[in-house]
């Protein structure tokens, strides 16, 4: 892959605090996103040279809330108070935003007061690399967007049918197989066709090899982590695992299945999943996540459980042996024990584990943290968990319903040039998300925020990845940060619309605001 074809934005470091925010003026509201909690701004202008964060003085505040700070910016000086690294960095954002460039190296700032904390703990940008790679540098360009809009979770799908990207040590195959597939559905491939055989329709082209090293995981852990963003990596299981089955075709109730050695090639959800009465399956999927745990020193392992048919488990010797022998009733038990077997995995070592809904089918402990994507019985037909359900039982909850978080579905845009999956959530509806929806009062404090999701099936490379994820992700940032208390949709899409000037000329491919 070319790193720097269709590269946009990468750091904002060196050029943000001179250019961002040349819509603000002294005497007008600044036009941040997301809103701040609390702004007054005040008569006259800070003004210096070079770069305006190194002009702030810091003060700590127990009282503050996590994330939180109070930025004053007086003719005479910046000052930023908060209790925490993470609230000093956002104060920081928040200033970058609000300076305006003045002359050839000034830079200018309006007088102001803002007091500001985040809604929810957990705001998410979601992106899967195994339908599509985008590598390194979008990651990094990724990240840096995340800390200007005060996104702090970069959850990573890094394991699927379709694509293996990561090098584990001690497992070569999983790359020279999983990693690369022969071919792939064509561009113009359509799901909306409602053509079977147009959706089997394959190009005939090459994919990868396209897999990340243990030096790169840690390099973007690094990156993220300087902009106080948490990396939570995905690892598929049981379900969604026909790349690695392809590496190690044993590890499936029918290895006769993967006799090509190459994932699926086509989108969609495979039948052969991990064989969970083979021992030996079970010791290489711990090595796994053994190995992702310490190469990522987050606290929270995402262990997919999503869509998993269970097919080949009721006709698997080894499957009814193992329901057998754990009284697991039916081939149904088999999932929720795999799950709890995990989870305690994760527990000895220090982490939590999530999944999305349908993992948490069964007596799974509280520990365990749901991500709620579905808004009815979906996927390969498992009951539904909502996310108030879970929340009810005594689960902490992640939301990112696809109706409202799903930025591979369609804009609602006049003339898009762009292909989607299906669905539409338009900017409006993102911004009209509530986390808490539906939820009840004595079960909120579960909710701990939401995430936009970028699946790849129809996401080429970084140009329209960017499309898609932005203006949207600006509401849904807005909606994390504020929750109940955001403006309203026509104060933001004013906001949004001198944003999306921002990007563009920083070379970030927005979509309109409509």
């Amino acid at each position: 892959m070319n790193a720097t074809r269709n590269r946009f934005v990468r750091s904002f470091a060196a050029v943000a605090v001179v250019l961002s925010a040349a819509f603000a003026c002294a005497g007008e509201v600044p036009q941040l996103i997301p809103a701040p909690r609390k702004l007054v701004t005040g008569e006259g202008e800070f003004v210096c040279k070079g770069d305006v964060t190194d002009q702030a003085k810091f003060e700590s505040d127990a009282a503050i809330p996590k994330e939180g700070y109070r930025l004053s910016v007086a003719k005479d000086g910046i000052k930023v108070v908060s209790y925490d690294d993470a609230g000093r960095f956002y104060a920081l954002e928040t200033l970058k935003q609000l300076a305006v460039k003045e002359g050839k190296d000034g830079v200018k700032v309006q007088c102001i007061e803002i007091e500001d904390s985040p809604r929810y703990s957990w705001r998410g940008f979601h992106l899967d690399e195994c339908r599509h790679f985008f590598g390194k540098e979008t990651v990094k360009s990724i990240l840096d967007l995340m800390a200007r809009y005060k996104l702090n979770r970069f959850h990573w799908h890094l394991t699927e049918d379709q694509g293996w990207r990561l090098d584990v040590p001690g497992y070569p195959e999983l790359v020279k197989y999983g990693a690369v597939r022969p071919a792939s559905p064509r561009h113009g491939t359509w799901p909306s066709s409602g053509s079977k055989e147009d959706a089997g329709k394959l190009n005939g082209v090459k994919y990868g090899p396209y897999y990340y090293t243990e030096a790169d995981l840690k390099e973007i852990v690094a990156y993220a982590a300087e902009r106080h963003i948490q990396v939570v990596p995905e690892i598929e299981l049981p379900g969604h695992v026909y790349a690695a089955l392809a590496a190690y075709p044993q590890f499936a109730c029918r290895p006769e299945n993967l006799a090509a050695r190459e994932p699926r090639l086509v989108w969609g959800i495979e039948k052969d999943v991990l064989c969970l009465g083979n021992d030996e399956a079970i010791k290489f999927m711990e090595n796994v996540v053994d190995w992702v745990c310490k190469v990522f020193p987050g606290d929270v392992v995402h262990i997919g459980g999503d869509e998993c048919p269970q097919v080949r488990w009721q006709k698997c010797p080894k499957c009814q042996e193992r329901i057998k022998k754990e009284g697991l009733g039916d081939h149904h038990g088999l999932q929720p024990w795999i799950t709890r077997h995990f989870v305690k995995f994760l527990a000895d070592r220090g982490k939590r584990a999530i999944g999305w809904d349908e993992y948490l089918l069964g007596d799974i402990p509280k520990s365990a943290i749901g991500m709620s994507w579905r808004e009815s019985r979906s996927g390969a037909g498992h009951e539904l968990v909502s996310g108030a359900a879970a929340a009810t039982r005594g689960h902490d909850v992640v939301m990112t319903p696809c109706s409202y978080c799903y930025l591979d579905y369609g804009q609602g845009l006049g003339g898009d040039p762009f292909q989607y999956i299906g669905g539409r959530v338009t900017l409006e509806r993102c911004y009209s998300f509530d986390p808490c929806a539906g939820v009840p009062e004595d079960a909120k404090a579960h909710i701990l925020g939401g995430q936009g999701n970028n699946w790849t099936e129809y996401t080429w490379n970084e140009y329209d990845l960017a499309w898609k994820a932005w203006p949207r992700m600006l509401a849904l940032s807005e909606v994390f940060w504020l929750g109940e208390a955001k403006p309203g949709f026509a104060d933001f899409k004013k906001r949004a619309a001198a944003e999306r000037s921002w990007l563009v000329r920083h070379g970030v491919n927005c979509a309109p605001v409509e």
